[in-house]
């Protein structure tokens, strides 16, 4: 395989798979987003529904969580799947072209109005830059996200000035 930005996609499903840009685009239209900015204008590109990602691997009824993992920054979230089923998407296009490391790529994870999922697991570090694995679980996973407000302002922080 060459050396293409793969998303694996695993754990609680039917189907383990590996997917490209090119599969990504190539699901069905009524699972793709076009323009994301329609959710958020600070926001750009185009997404791949999560519902769509789950048909396409067959979430089993036993995922419960859904684990983002970024290995470029080391960034990994846990966070109720239920809550984000139907609403959050993935990120993978821009200008037609795959979603570059400086606008969060390979794949970005985006949960547009991520408070009103009413789960304090669901905040704005669920959004999550640089995914290259989604895991889905029964119980919830590795999660190294900030658990205190100041570790919180600091990783944004730095985020603001990188």
């Amino acid at each position: 395989m060459s050396n293409e930005n793969v998303l694996r996609i695993d754990g609680e499903v039917e189907t383990s798979c590996e997917v490209t840009f090119d599969d990504l685009a190539a699901i069905n239209a009524s699972q793709q987003i076009a323009d994301v900015s329609q959710f958020d204008p600070k926001r750009q590109g185009d997404a791949v529904k999560l519902s769509g990602l789950l048909q396409l691997v067959g979430a089993k009824d036993s995922a419960k969580y859904i684990g983002l993992h970024g290995t470029l920054d080391n960034f990994h979230a846990s966070i109720p799947l239920a809550p984000v089923r139907d609403r959050a998407f993935v990120i993978y296009r821009l200008n037609g072209q795959p979603l570059d490391v400086k606008a969060g790529g390979p794949f970005r994870f985006y949960i547009p109005d991520h408070a009103a999922c009413h789960t304090d697991e669901i905040d704005e570090c669920a959004n999550v830059k640089f995914v290259d694995h989604i895991e889905l679980t029964a119980e919830r996973g590795f999660d190294n996200r900030p658990d205190d407000d100041d570790e919180h302002a600091k990783l944004h922080e730095k985020e603001h000035n990188a």
